[in-house]
């Protein structure tokens, strides 16, 4: 989580960022888009929290920091938004403390803050959350800086299209789709030209990427492309992949390209064959340690 706004006096625009990479870059597009609309100007200034879902602690302690928000902030407009307000908004909008709850397909967008000032009659009229599944595409958003960050994250994809039993995360980011690879190119590039050594690929089920492109090309091309075409990134860094779709240009991209960093997160869940079999997860114990080992035998070390 980013630090809360620290003075009861503050304006501007404060964005406090629970949970994921994905939420970290797309607060920096949502405070791109709330200083658009002139969010920042309203007396007293606004706090947009973007929180997480994935478990009920993230939504536990997002509750606690809008509160305090409002203790240290009487007088800004608070906006909830993200993955807690999009499968949640009720609860956030009947909070007292709050002024609008956004859903995650509205968080990105200029308009979603310009009628802020009209909010807050009732709960109600407090939540704009649109149905996440009808949302068909993910927009290659610019962004220039990650605030407070030394590398830089890129959105690569948005969503999900598998449904694990304990898994909230669909329901708060809707089914899979990618960003165009050109967009991410040309992201990567504004990044690494504002003097980002390193960038990171991200997004929810990243591995997925592609399938609903045209050609379907998969993540592995993306990595050659964005490493082909950007020499200035110095290191490029994949957060967490599924091993089960790690492709052929992947694999070998790992064994080939020094500049594409020796550091996999998977994500695991479980070593018990049937715990994975009734989470509907689509690997089991022995395919995750011999896809260790073979892609230790890529990349020793």
């Amino acid at each position: 989580m980013s630090a809360l706004p620290k003075s009861p006096m503050s304006q501007g625009i404060d964005v406090v960022t629970f949970g994921c990479r994905l939420n970290t870059y797309e607060s920096q597009v949502m405070r791109r888009e709330a200083e658009s609309a002139g969010l920042g100007a309203l007396e007293g200034g606004a706090v947009i929290f973007n929180t997480c879902a994935v478990t009920g602690e993230a939504v536990r302690q997002a509750k606690q920091a809008i509160r305090k928000a409002r203790r240290d902030n009487p007088r800004a407009r608070i906006i909830v938004t993200g993955c807690a307000a999009q499968t949640e908004p009720e609860k956030f909008a009947a909070m007292d403390e709050v002024d609008l709850v956004l859903g995650n397909e509205e968080k990105l967008k200029a308009h979603s803050y310009r009628a802020l000032p009209d909010f807050g009659v009732n709960d109600t009229e407090k939540a704009r959350v649109n149905d996440i599944f009808s949302v068909r595409e993910t927009a290659g958003h610019m962004v220039d800086a990650i605030e407070g960050r030394a590398r830089a994250f890129v959105q690569v994809q948005n969503g999900c299209d598998h449904r694990c039993t304990f898994c909230i995360i669909p329901y708060g980011r809707g089914n899979s789709r990618s960003v165009p690879m050109g967009a991410v190119v040309e992201q990567v590039k504004r990044l690494a030209g504002n003097g980002y050594a390193e960038i990171v690929l991200t997004g929810v089920d990243m591995t997925s990427f592609g399938a609903d492109l045209p050609g379907a090309p998969k993540l592995g091309r993306l990595v050659k492309t964005i490493l082909r075409q950007v020499p200035d990134v110095k290191r490029l860094r994949l957060s967490s992949i599924d091993s089960v779709e790690a492709d052929d240009d992947l694999l070998d991209a790992i064994a080939t390209e020094p500049r594409l960093m020796p550091h996999l997160h998977l994500s695991l869940q479980s070593g018990d064959d049937m715990i994975l079999k009734r989470m509907k997860r689509r690997h089991l114990r022995d395919q995750s340690i011999r896809f260790c080992e073979d892609v230790r035998k890529l990349r020793p070390g």
